[in-house]
């Protein structure tokens, strides 16, 4: 099937690259922009407790308003405020709110000095007729915030921007800033590494140009579902795309090129060695981003939307990033033939294999050491994952020099930290009956004795007294796990339990939804993960025609993940004292270790599978697997960590830790997994790995059992 694709893509390589072309241009006209939302309760189903709560206030309540913008003033000597302060604060206020974009912000008003009269807060409801997420609400906060600091210039006061649209606004900043330093680096890595590989310039500008093309067409594609499904994507998404169409699309590029150069040096003709490369390579490309498609794909099963978005993109770009690489690849390589390698004319020259040769040989000789010590390391760091501690702690998204950060943190220092982001409780008529005013004092008064809880505002009722609000603020940071972990217990055990009959209570606020994230991804956990292994398995058995190596590649992928996860809780919750760590954080281990993790095992099992059917035992297979596989999976592998390596200069802990797992994961997968732990193993199973069929066979073998060749 491949060699006729390579038949196909040789005698029409001019008509391929044209269709691209066309089809990039068609898409730029026409698909949307790629957006990505910042709001977290927006990934949440409507069946948690902290959406019905936030559904039941908005209906209710049409008119109360969440802070959109906390204005925080302090003095920048750092004493306390006097009354011409005060006075001051008071009259910024006041001048601001005619200028308010009135879509994004209603009237704010001058709250009282804190308790050490060291801060003063102006705070500005977010309107029912704004989400807080979106762009037009993140230039009002810019405006707001130019005006405001413009008004306290020349003054004693020293002003800052908090609230979730002024964080939101950051964020946004934060990721452009972050997307450009990973498209950046991104594209130093792959041009210097592919510099340093092949001696070309044209090699170091293909993937560029290619992948250029082929982002097009995946960012149409992406946006297009987006808006047909109401697709969510968070913030990362678009570093993730840049990461995941370079980093991928050069992988199977080199898996290509490298078969190619090894064709030429066995004495192809360039059309043969391309016909001959696109055989071999072919499958295992074609195998490898079926299984990552797959593994992306399974995310539509979640709960939550943000994995149901994420999912789909990377596996759009992936499906056009695998289309590019099995034809407007080869269609390139077809033109340039020999071309492809100026200036250099070494390339028939080879050399890079000589450390890998003896890698290869040292093996198959003891593939027993091998096995142990690579699976050891992994089982060791695999322990440390089981102290995994989830953090929704979205601020940790945003540099420290962020102004949003800095007034937050003013303001913590000055004022209890639950005051931040009260919680809300709803008490809900059931049988139609309005409550009774007279009970909500004494059941103000139960929440409040909650553990968790420090005070507790009286309660509100609706206009037709069939619903009531409760503001409540918590003893401690609403971000922190105690804060959850109170939420998750006692508070809302609190709110349930003495809600008065005829009624129902439902918490809501920032802090519940962390709570009903952190079910939501529990869920996720134990549905997600194991329908995308049983899918790759499938695909691999088809692939290698066998049920017991899919076995221990997957089995080989898991530890990866494992020690990808325990490495990272034990250099970041261990050695830097970090709380916890972002909780998207294992599945994008998932979906980017497990993905090319078996992305890098099919290559090399796939070469090993080759070896083997020249005749070879199964430590000579290894030997020569790891030999002429090894040096394609380690650039591969490298392009790929030093891409997400990338992440870890973003200035933020949430991207760091991305970034360091994510790095670690991939060169893992590549250096011990695929490189070491799947060859040995193999080795150390041998004809068995095959069973039940018969892919290690030689083709006399082949033929005297089925009276055809392989590929007969």
């Amino acid at each position: 099937m491949f060699a006729a694709l390579g038949r196909f893509v040789n005698r029409f390589p001019w008509y391929i690259i044209g269709a691209w072309v066309v089809l990039a241009v068609v898409v730029a006209m026409f698909a949307p922009k790629l957006t990505s939302t910042q709001d977290t309760s927006s990934f949440l189903p409507s069946k948690y407790e902290s959406i019905k709560a936030t559904d039941l206030q908005t209906k209710a309540f049409p008119t109360a308003t969440q802070p959109g913008a906390i204005l925080v003033f302090d003095r920048a000597d750092g004493g306390k405020l006097t009354a011409d302060d005060s006075a001051k604060v008071t009259s910024v206020i006041a001048a601001l709110n005619p200028k308010l974009n009135r879509k994004v912000f209603l009237p704010g008003a001058a709250q009282p000095p804190s308790t050490d009269g060291k801060v003063q807060l102006g705070v500005y409801g977010l309107s029912s007729k704004s989400t807080g997420f979106d762009d037009t609400a993140f230039k009002a906060v810019k405006a707001l915030r130019s005006e405001a600091q413009a008004m306290v210039k020349g003054t004693d006061l020293h002003l800052g921007v908090a609230g979730q649209v002024a964080q939101g606004s950051d964020s946004q900043d934060a990721s452009k800033s972050t997307l450009a330093l990973v498209f950046i680096g991104t594209i130093l890595i792959i041009v210097i590494l592919l510099g340093f590989i092949f001696r070309s310039v044209i090699i170091c500008l293909l993937p560029l140009l290619i992948v250029g093309l082929v982002s097009t067409v995946a960012d149409g594609f992406i946006a297009w579902a987006n808006n047909l499904f109401n697709l969510k994507a968070d913030s990362s998404v678009e570093e993730i795309l840049i990461v995941v169409l370079f980093g991928i699309g050069t992988d199977y590029i080199l898996f290509l090129l490298f078969r190619y150069r090894e064709r030429l040096r066995a004495g192809d003709e360039p059309k043969l060695a391309l016909v001959n490369a696109m055989e071999r390579a072919g499958e295992a490309i074609a195998s490898a981003g079926g299984a990552v498609i797959v593994a992306f794909m399974a995310l539509i099963l979640s709960s939550l939307s943000v994995f149901r978005s994420i999912g789909p993109a990377l596996a759009i770009a992936v499906a056009v990033t695998l289309l590019a690489a099995l034809t407007l690849v080869p269609a390139v390589v077809s033109l340039l033939g020999k071309r492809l390698f100026w200036p250099t004319k070494k390339y028939m020259i080879e050399s890079e294999g000589a450390q890998f040769a003896k890698i290869g040989a040292a093996l198959g000789k003891h593939p027993g050491k091998f096995a142990a010590a690579s699976g050891l390391l992994l089982a060791v760091l695999a322990v440390f994952a089981l102290g995994f501690t989830p953090s929704f702690d979205f601020n940790s998204s945003l540099p420290a020099k962020a102004d949003s950060t800095k007034a937050l943190k003013t303001l913590e220092a000055h004022l209890p930290a639950g005051e931040t982001n009260p919680i809300t409780v709803m008490l809900a008529s059931t049988n139609g009956d309005p409550i009774a005013a007279s009970a909500l004092p004494a059941y103000a008064k139960d929440l409040g004795a909650a553990k968790g809880i420090d005070q507790v505002a009286p309660g509100v009722l609706s206009k037709d007294g069939k619903t009531a609000l409760f503001t409540a603020i918590l003893t401690g940071s609403p971000t922190s796990q105690g804060a959850e972990d109170n939420v998750r217990g006692p508070i809302r055990d609190a709110a349930h339990s003495n809600a008065p009959p005829g009624t129902k209570a439902y918490v809501g606020g920032q802090t519940s939804v962390f709570v009903d994230l952190g079910k939501a991804m529990a869920r996720d956990y134990s549905v997600v993960f194991p329908v995308a292994a049983l899918i790759i398995l499938l695909i691999l058995a088809l692939l290698l025609r066998s049920l017991v190596a899919p076995l221990y590649l997957m089995a080989s992928v898991g530890l990866g993940f494992t020690g990808t996860l325990g490495a990272t809780v034990l250099v970041f919750q261990h050695l830097k004292n970090e709380s916890g760590l972002f909780f998207l954080l294992p599945i994008y281990i998932y979906m980017f270790v497990v993905a090319l993790g078996t992305d890098y095992n099919i290559l090399m099992i796939a070469r090993l599978r080759d070896e083997a059917r020249l005749g070879k035992s199964p430590a000579e297979a290894a030997a020569e697997a790891v030999k002429h596989a090894g040096p394609t999976i380690a650039s591969a592998g490298l392009i790929l960590t030093g891409s997400f390596a990338t992440f870890m200069f973003a200035g933020n802990n949430l991207i760091v830790s991305l970034g360091f797992s994510l790095a670690f994961g991939i060169f893992v997968a590549a250096f011990v997994m695929a490189m070491f732990f799947t060859p040995a193993i193999t080795t150390l199973i041998g004809h068995a790995a095959w069973w039940p069929g018969h892919g290690d066979e030689s083709e006399e073998e082949h033929i005297a059992r089925t009276g055809h060749g392989h590929h007969g």
